[in-house]
């Protein structure tokens, strides 16, 4: 029966690269952003407003590497 597995499923070629995301502090600025614009809803207009702007820039900056990241992927690693 393991053998039927090992047939269905192979395993990935020795040589080839498992890509990980670079280290980044954007989801954390981000979650600030959403706390500051929450905690804006009770202590002024302009916390939350400041947050929504930390919210807004960091969503946009991570997509932008997310989509540089998948786009320096090998062609063989396309999405299906």
């Amino acid at each position: 029966m393991s053998a039927d597995l090992e047939r269905e499923h192979p395993a990935p070629p020795v040589s080839e690269e498992i890509h990980m995301p670079g280290p980044t502090a954007l989801p954390v600025i981000c979650a600030a952003g959403i706390a500051l614009a929450i905690i804006g809803t009770t202590l002024g207009l302009v916390i939350s407003i400041v947050g929504a702007i930390l919210v807004v820039v960091t969503v946009v900056l991570w997509i932008r590497d997310t989509r540089r990241d998948i786009d320096e992927l090998p062609p063989e690693h396309a999405t299906h």
